[in-house]
């Protein structure tokens, strides 16, 4: 083979693999009409600063700052991969200029993308690490075990102290008075509200007594107003026969002096 045919053949291939070139997709059609390349880019600058922050909190000598430096690389992987939805969306959306091939490389960098925003540390992941059955094991480089121990845990490396035991019955004497207190308030809470329901029972026994009481009393007043009404009303045909009496008394009175009063 010649050097012509190897480099043309060179050529073919990086041809071929171009479409799988992170810096070349996103500097395709970036000043354009190509959403998904300017969204991309602005993912891709996010997650390249999320990880030097998280290079810089692996140094951090201060805890609490790299607790805060940890939780902020945290949030913005989770608003990164709120938008890698959007990114997909917009890698099957065809664009003018774009081969087929290239439009299935866009999936493909959506997909890896999500690997690389995943695979960026914030302080809360465990390392891993497969067995020889293919198992997954965590390894916790915080714990330390006493080796002078042996592995012999029997009582004599338990025994209790005397401080241990005063602090104990202080315990166990305090959780029994705060347990005795708490229901000698109840019960008083209690009594409070059996001695209210008592009170309203005696309240409402007494308005029934009185009520009982009543109801004779007014049972009189009512035939009393009953024939109250009956006599004003006797009374008042009384008066109006008495009128018309009256009237026509008078009538035959001026009936029997007007020839009197007047002669023919």
């Amino acid at each position: 083979m010649s050097v012509i045919d190897l480099i043309t053949r060179v050529d073919a291939i990086c041809k071929k693999y171009d479409k799988y070139d992170v810096d070349k997709q996103k500097e395709l059609n970036v000043s354009g009409d190509d959403a998904f390349a300017r969204l991309y880019g602005v993912v891709e600058a996010d997650l390249d600063a999320a990880l030097e922050k998280s290079e810089t909190a692996a140094g951090e000598k201060n805890r609490a700052t790299a607790v805060a430096m940890n939780a902020e690389i945290r949030r913005t992987k989770a608003r990164l991969l709120e938008e890698l939805p959007k990114l997909q969306r917009l890698a099957f959306k065809k664009i003018k200029g774009l081969s087929k091939e290239e439009l299935e490389a866009r999936s493909d960098l959506v997909s890896a993308l999500k690997d690389r925003i995943e695979a960026i540390p914030d302080g809360s992941t465990t390392a891993t690490k497969k067995t020889g059955g293919g198992a997954t094991s965590t390894s916790y480089t915080g714990i330390k075990i006493d080796s002078n121990s042996g592995g012999n845990f029997d009582n004599e490396y338990f025994q209790e102290t005397q401080e241990s035991n005063q602090f104990r019955q202080e315990y166990e004497m305090r959780r029994t008075k705060q347990a005795s207190c708490f229901v000698i308030v109840l019960d008083q809470g209690l009594d409070v509200i059996a001695e209210g329901l008592d009170t309203l029972k005696n309240m409402a026994h007494d308005m029934n007594e009185e009520l009982d009481r009543q109801v004779p009393m007014m049972d009189e007043i009512d035939e009393k107003v009953d024939k109250a009404t009956s006599d004003l009303k006797n009374t008042n045909v009384r008066l109006k026969h008495t009128v018309t009496q009256c009237v026509e008394v008078r009538v035959t009175l001026v009936f029997k002096q007007l020839p009197q009063l007047y002669p023919l």
